[in-house]
């Protein structure tokens, strides 16, 4: 079939078949154990300075290999030399990338630069403070690496709030949006930053920059394979591309036979499915972050699952419906339970504050695996025991399930 052909076939697919691309795109039901692999396959880990369970970056390996060495991942994303595997930048949002991708995101550092698709403030700043950035940057040169607190302020430090900051943390963003500084390494997850140049492998910064249409559409190529089956939205999201400027290049992917249209059984959106996706059965059993691929973007988790999903990290304690850090309950190929946990270290304890089971669900059926991944969880985490209150439909046949583990 020719080329030209291709962009007219459209492929009808039952719910349960995306479901299974979803699932296997994701990383579910692949046999490697590597982590780093597995990093390079998502091409993204979103990061989140929240610590109630474990780090987010960590979380969607665990997911889907199981307990790993999470030092694999501080080595790949901040040690220097050779071993440095991944780098920090704004991919989905704050995230750990594979370093070969950042020129494909030379585009946006460069926008950056110019005020455009970068937070307010810092485009202000970067407008008028420019002169304290270059001192910034030259002082960042000479000590680095340094943290934001290590740089001389000008002025006073604005009246404290959770968002403010310092000149310098914003001086050091504008440097970060546009790609003059790296995160050369975190201290207790504080960013450590210096000049790129000394953080990223020298045979990456000398590559070319592509052309903004071939960056795009490379980014759309590694969205869709990590995505499986995707709408417009879906794809442009996932690396936060703007989806009026990349539909064409979505068209021209189609055009050229890297994505099918496809028509899924309820959905009222066309979708795009990866030439050659396999919609075979998958056997999963996993904890998902808040900020796993598989559920960030709520339309698409509603459209695959059923599944209404809200981060309630931020909505006050007496309107939260399910928990401060709830982690959706994949078994099979269906989202069955939502679990409000907390890892007390200091305690030894992993606590199953709520325990929700989705509708139709048997929880008798499913307490057991669940009971099993949160013990699994509680060992990689370095935890002695999992404590169950009595908050939701499904923590008495958790309590059970782990009782009967002991």
């Amino acid at each position: 079939m020719c080329r030209g052909k291709l962009a007219l076939v459209t492929v009808s697919l039952s719910l349960v078949e995306a479901r299974r691309i979803a699932l296997r795109a994701s990383g579910f039901g692949n046999r490697s154990k590597d982590p780093i692999a597995l990093a390079t396959k998502l091409g993204v880990l979103q990061l989140d300075s929240v610590n109630v369970v474990c780090r987010a970056h960590y979380l969607p390996l665990f997911a889907r290999l199981g307990a790993y060495d999470r030092k694999v991942i501080d080595d790949a994303a901040w040690s220097g030399g050779k071993r440095r595997k991944l780098f920090e930048y704004w991919g989905h949002e704050a995230s750990l990338l594979p370093v070969g991708m950042q020129p494909l995101f030379r585009w946006r550092m460069e926008r950056a630069a110019r005020g455009d698709g970068v937070w307010g403030h810092i485009a202000r700043f970067g407008s008028e403070r420019r002169k304290y950035i270059d001192d910034v940057l030259a002082e960042v040169r000479a000590r680095g690496p340094v943290r934001a607190s290590e740089i001389p302020t000008e002025g006073v430090r604005r009246r404290a709030t959770w968002w403010t900051r310092s000149d310098a943390k914003i001086a050091l963003e504008w440097l970060f949006w546009t790609g003059r500084v790296s995160t050369a390494t975190r201290r207790h997850f504080e960013r450590v930053y210096d000049v790129t140049e000394r953080v990223l492998p020298a045979m990456v910064l000398s590559r070319p920059t592509p052309r903004v249409e071939d960056a795009h559409r490379t980014l759309l190529e590694l969205a869709a394979r990590a995505l499986g089956i995707a709408t417009e939205d879906d794809l442009a999201d996932y690396f936060r591309l703007p989806l009026r400027e990349v539909r064409p290049r979505i068209a021209e992917l189609v055009d050229e036979g890297s994505l099918v249209r496809a028509k899924v059984e309820e959905w009222t959106r066309p979708a795009f499915i990866v030439r050659g996706a396999k919609a075979a059965p998958i056997e999963a059993s996993a904890l998902l972050a808040p900020f796993d691929p598989i559920v960030w973007r709520r339309p698409r988790a509603e459209r695959l699952f059923d599944f209404s999903y809200r981060i309630e990290i931020y909505t006050p304690a007496p309107k939260r419906k399910y928990g401060y850090y709830v982690l959706p309950f994949l078994s099979g190929e269906r989202i069955v339970a939502r679990v409000d946990l907390k890892a007390d270290r200091a305690e030894k304890t992993l606590y199953l504050r709520a325990a929700h089971s989705e509708k139709h669900t048997a929880r008798e059926e499913i307490a057991p695996s669940l009971a099993t991944e949160l013990s699994s969880m509680a060992k990689w985490l370095d935890l002695e025991r999992v404590e169950v209150a009595r908050k939701g439909d499904l923590a008495a046949a958790v309590r059970r399930a782990l009782s009967a583990l002991r």
